[in-house]
């Protein structure tokens, strides 16, 4: 009989176009060899050129989504990504509190690659005193650090003070994600918990088919913890992934394609 993989869940929502949201988690997780299962908080409408709508699910679907996998499966890491309003962040943060000693990756999403709103502005407070408490690992990008914080990052010596931002809301480690800094060589992102300070850095590639990439490297993480990986070695992992397929990113319909969750599997 074959050994069971790691079981890692992701808390998000569904993107029809397969590039972002819960089908980019599930690929990621597939590609990293652990098992992927999944709570749908939301359903959109979407391809390469953006969302045409977005609805989503009541409380009581999504935590019984969660507590049927939980209860029954188990999991090893988490990884939430859309939550849309302020009712789901709390019911996933209750949720995720109720289980203890399980990490928690959680990218903040605000807004879509082609910039539609996927999380009410209501709901901004409720990521900073519930769900981030919660969290092991944050990963906003710097639009997301703004909307948190206040902090806006034009500089690369201006991640410290993002990341002391979003550290004073209690999660465990913060990765502020340089890559919408003003184009270089590099993509760089800084890891920290406020006392280690991991600086990551990759090539930069010319290739704009990135969409889906926050969700494909939050997943990544939560792979590498289920694995028992230590969070900076998790990250380092993770990036490293997330590099490959942003180089080998490809064009699908009339705009922003995905990035290829299974270049590894095509070397």
């Amino acid at each position: 009989m074959t050994a069971r993989p790691p079981l890692v869940l992701t808390v998000a929502g569904s993107d029809s176009g397969g590039g972002a949201g819960i089908q980019a988690d599930l690929k990621t997780m597939l590609a990293l060899g652990v098992h992927g299962m999944s709570v749908i908080t939301a359903v959109t409408a979407q391809n390469s050129q953006g969302v045409r709508g977005a609805w989503e699910l009541p409380e009581e679907a999504v935590r019984a989504q969660y507590r049927a996998v939980v209860d029954d499966i188990g999991v090893q890491a988490v990884k939430t990504g859309m939550l849309a309003s302020a009712v789901l962040v709390e019911t996933v943060a209750e949720l995720l509190a109720g289980t203890p000693g399980v990490p928690v990756v959680v990218d903040p999403v605000g807004v879509s690659k082609h910039g539609d709103p996927l999380l009410a502005a209501s709901a901004l407070d409720s990521v900073r005193n519930a769900l981030l408490p919660v969290a092991t690992v944050a990963t906003p990008n710097l639009d997301e650090v703004t909307q948190l914080t206040g902090v806006h990052v034009v500089y690369e010596g201006d991640m410290r003070n993002a990341a002391e931002g979003v550290l004073s809301y209690g999660p465990e480690w913060v990765l502020i994600k340089g890559g919408h800094l003003p184009a270089g060589t590099e993509a760089v992102d800084l890891l920290t918990d406020g006392t280690e300070e991991h600086w990551l850095r990759a090539p930069r590639h010319d290739n704009r088919h990135t969409h889906g990439t926050g969700c494909t490297l939050a997943s990544a993480i939560a792979s590498g913890l289920a694995k028992g990986l230590a969070v900076p070695e998790a990250v380092r992992a993770a990036k490293a992934y997330v590099t490959g397929a942003v180089a080998a990113g490809f064009s699908l319909g009339a705009g922003i394609g995905p990035v290829d969750h299974g270049w590894e599997l095509r070397r």
